[in-house]
């Protein structure tokens, strides 16, 4: 019996290095093929490896009724109506000159015209939507730029509305987002670095960044990272983000994703770099603190002073979204002398009939909160809303009727509920209601002791966190007096003169000193 167990795994491991071997032997020889000077066999060849694809189109033509051609396109990614005028057209009227790939290259009018060399290169254009032309005679092909892709118009993203701000958000064209940035941030020193990552959806990724701010190691440890992914397809930014972060079983986010070009713009100068996913309409920004996630685009988009009393009120609202029921169960639970008299005898009046404990009330509550917001999120937004409002009041009001949940109970929930959505990015918020659960849970069971127990580990947490290297509580740990300035309070802008700190480090400096509004001599002497 064990010498057949033995014989069988090693047919099946034989069988694997096989298997691996023969697709290594079909797949990777396929992108060191170089085309052939027969048009015929460069014909037969793709024609064999896009077998079955019925909307592959192989247009053989004649071009000044000599050269053997062919023109092969995805139906429905090109312009067919450009390829018969600018393409097609002139190419089948009879010239005089030598029908060389120069010579053809300059009776094409389409700017966007490049070669490819091999079989690979030539799927890729294929694939991109842009018309490949395979001529006899030639080694090399054209691929003209005659793509045609679906896409949706610049509006604002319905996630990052602001009052105050521009009103267009990225979409899921690649090219449309990296003009985006352009139209931003003007300088060629932008620089945009492109490459193709999944094995079968070749996605396109860029990494945008402005040269002289960004830290050249940041930028290289960024690019080894996208290198090293290997997979089979990139269908949205997450994907992205889940195989380069620091900590891959944290709950809180290292990359910040956002859907607004002028908040991506702000990121690049101040030194960090950003991914963009061609069909994702979220780009990553990497390096970031957990300060950042907290800041808002209205922050720099109203006065100073508003900024700030904003901040605060964001600031401790999201404090009580983590520790708000954890706090009331704690209290209720082990610390009732904490209490004023009047308050806890209204407590105890309206517990008086509840059968459970202050922490399955808590548990019990959160989830029906947590399970109303989610099914609004589902639903069509015409009714989500309505079903989510309508549903937690009339949940709560009859889960009080019934003495199931007492008032106070219901309050506190609500109260941290409405907490949560001032979270101004959505990833930061859910992990705060994820660890909501297990705090209650310390909170029910240890009191103030396993309340202040569970904040010393999601600190020690926080503190050990990196984003691409960079602290994730840089401008608190380590504390630097310059970057404080817009960490508890948003300064005026003429005094951030300083990029943050680590992530701008590279290039200290943003602008000038000393421009500190006032009147001038001229209006002080009253003319």
């Amino acid at each position: 019996m064990g010498n057949w167990k033995r014989l069988r795994n090693h047919l099946l491991r034989s069988g694997r290095r096989n298997s691996a071997h023969d697709e290594t032997q079909i797949n990777a020889p396929q992108t060191l093929i170089r085309l052939s000077k027969d048009v015929n066999e460069n014909l037969q060849r793709l024609q064999g490896i896009y077998a079955d694809c019925s909307d592959i189109i192989f247009h053989e033509f004649l071009i000044g009724d000599r050269t053997k051609a062919v023109l092969i396109y995805v139906d429905g990614l090109s312009h067919a109506e450009e390829m018969d005028q600018h393409v097609l057209a002139p190419l089948q009227q009879e010239f005089v000159q030598e029908h060389t790939l120069p010579n053809i290259r300059k009776k094409i009018t389409v700017s966007a015209i490049k070669e490819v060399q091999t079989v690979a290169d030539v799927i890729e254009e294929i694939s991109s939507g842009n018309p490949v032309l395979i001529m006899d005679k030639e080694m090399q092909a054209l691929s003209i730029g005659l793509s045609k892709w679906e896409k949706r118009a610049i509006e604002e993203p319905s996630a990052e509305s602001v009052l105050r701000g521009p009103r267009e958000g990225f979409i899921e064209s690649l090219r449309s987002n990296t003009s985006l940035l352009w139209r931003k941030l003007r300088s060629p020193d932008l620089k945009i670095r492109s490459m193709n990552i999944g094995k079968y959806s070749r996605t396109r990724v860029a990494i945008a960044y402005i040269e002289g701010i960004a830290d050249p190691d940041l930028i290289k440890e960024m690019t080894n990272r996208l290198r090293r992914i290997e997979i089979d397809g990139v269908l949205e930014s997450t994907y992205i983000e889940e195989l380069i972060e620091d900590n891959p079983f944290s709950p809180f986010p290292q990359l910040l994703s956002t859907e607004r070009p002028d908040v991506a713009s702000a990121y690049l100068l101040e030194g960090n770099v950003v991914v963009l996913v061609d069909g994702t309409p979220s780009v990553l920004i990497a390096p970031v603190t957990f300060i950042s996630l907290l800041k808002s685009p209205e922050d720099y988009y109203e006065r100073y002073v508003v900024g700030t009393a904003i901040r605060w009120l964001r600031s401790i609202f999201f404090a009580i979204s983590l520790l708000g029921p954890s706090i009331y169960v704690a209290v209720v639970s082990f610390h009732q002398e904490m209490i004023p008299s009047a308050l806890l005898l209204t407590i105890a009046r309206s517990r008086e009939q509840i059968p459970f404990p202050a922490l399955i009330e808590a548990l019990l509550m959160e989830t029906m909160f947590e399970a109303l917001r989610e099914a609004g999120a589902r639903l069509p937004k015409q009714i989500g809303s309505a079903v989510s409002i309508v549903g937690a009041l009339v949940i709560g009001q009859a889960a009080i009727s019934a003495g199931i949940v007492s008032s106070p109970m219901v309050m506190v929930v609500a109260i941290t509920g409405i907490s949560s959505f001032m979270a101004p990015r959505f990833t930061v918020g859910i992990a705060i209601r994820l660890l909501r659960f297990p705090m209650m849970l310390l909170a029910g069971f240890l009191g103030f002791l396993g309340l202040i127990l569970r904040i010393i580990l999601i600190l020690n947490h926080l503190l050990t966190l990196r984003s691409l290297g960079v602290p994730y509580m840089s401008a608190l740990s380590p504390m630097k007096g310059r970057s404080m300035r817009d960490v508890l309070w948003r300064a005026p802008r003429w005094a951030l003169n300083t990029r943050p700190y680590l992530s701008g480090e590279w290039n200290k400096y943003r602008q000038a000193s000393g421009q500190q509004p006032g009147p001038t001599k001229r209006d002080e002497e009253g003319y």
